[in-house]
């Protein structure tokens, strides 16, 4: 079962996100696709990686069959979902971990070239105790900058979405993109990764929504997919026995059905209709998420996403 959901072009048009999440049903991906289909999508985002796409496994023979399935089911490939970590391997330079990468990035290229699709999500980088943040940044620039032009030689373009560690936050992604100056480098922004997941709705949303609409303002150059999940916050406490009591951590983030959340969506979803968004919004349910695993609890999730993107 995919662990993840998406829809809409501010038009509506749908798309499903292949993925796995530990402890969450999942299908086979001919699988996957009928039932994207089933339930009312028109287009996926397929993980590229296995048990799903890997480049390892689909030759020029599986290639062919997979855009004839997705071809038949009148379904549409709207983006395959790269791995990326550019500051992998610091700690062992003689592997060389960022090539290894971009070769990915260019058989990814490859791979969505021949399923008849336009845009690969990539990642920046983790934060990494050997790299300065300079260095860390260095790296992600350059690395993506060669990710792009191979990605060129295609016809695609990618996207990379704040997600890791480097650049997360919005001024510093602008920043990178326009550092990196290719143009097929544009931003899968989030709106889930840039509000303040240690903090409360009930004192922040003033604040959320005023930076989420300033982002979009920012990235609108750029934007071309988003990726959506809204979150509840746990508290968490650790007990500390020689006081008996205990000390809060930060808050766990819980899943629920879009709408259900502390993120400020409504604000979010105004301000790329402001700017002309023309792209894809993913939903993904890539956490633990509430109600559980199964794929009727998955299913239904699914459902609530297409029913509040109906409502907008």
């Amino acid at each position: 079962m995919s662990n993840s959901v998406a829809i809409v072009k501010t038009a509506l048009h749908s798309v499903s996100y292949a993925g796995v999440w530990p402890g969450q049903a999942w299908l086979e991906l001919d699988d996957f696709l009928h039932r994207a289909k089933s339930l009312g999508f028109g287009a996926v985002m397929l993980m590229a990686k296995r048990p799903h796409l890997s480049v390892l496994d689909c030759d020029a023979g599986e290639r062919a069959r997979l855009r004839r399935l997705v071809e038949s089911l009148d379904l549409k490939v709207a983006c395959l979902a790269g791995y990326t970590d550019f500051c992998l391997g610091a700690d062992h330079p003689e592997i060389p971990a960022r090539e290894m990468q971009i070769l990915y990035v260019r058989e990814l290229s490859r791979l969505a070239r021949d399923l008849n699709c336009e845009l690969i999500r990539v990642f920046t980088g983790y934060d990494h105790p050997g790299l300065s943040p300079e260095q860390q940044w260095s790296s992600c620039v350059g690395s993506l900058r060669e990710c792009a032009r191979q990605a060129a030689e295609f016809g695609i373009t990618i996207g990379i979405q704040n997600h890791h560690d480097t650049a997360v936050h919005y001024e510093a992604l602008y920043d990178l993109v326009q550092e990196i100056g290719e143009p097929n480098c544009k931003i899968m922004f989030d709106a889930w990764s840039h509000a303040p997941v240690d903090k409360v709705r009930d004192t922040n949303a003033r604040r959320e929504a005023l930076d989420l609409r300033q982002a979009v303002r920012k990235l609108a150059p750029y934007i071309v997919h988003t990726t959506v999940a809204d979150y509840v916050h746990r508290p968490r406490y650790r007990y500390q026995p020689n006081i008996v009591n205990y000390v809060r951590e930060p808050d766990a983030l819980c899943a629920v059905p879009m709408g259900e959340g502390v993120i400020d969506y409504k604000t979010f979803f105004e301000a790329l209709k402001e700017i002309g968004f023309d792209g894809y919004v993913a939903y993904e349910m890539c956490s633990y998420l509430r109600g559980g695993g199964s794929e009727e609890n998955l299913d239904r999730c699914a459902r609530k996403f297409l029913d509040y993107m109906s409502s907008l």
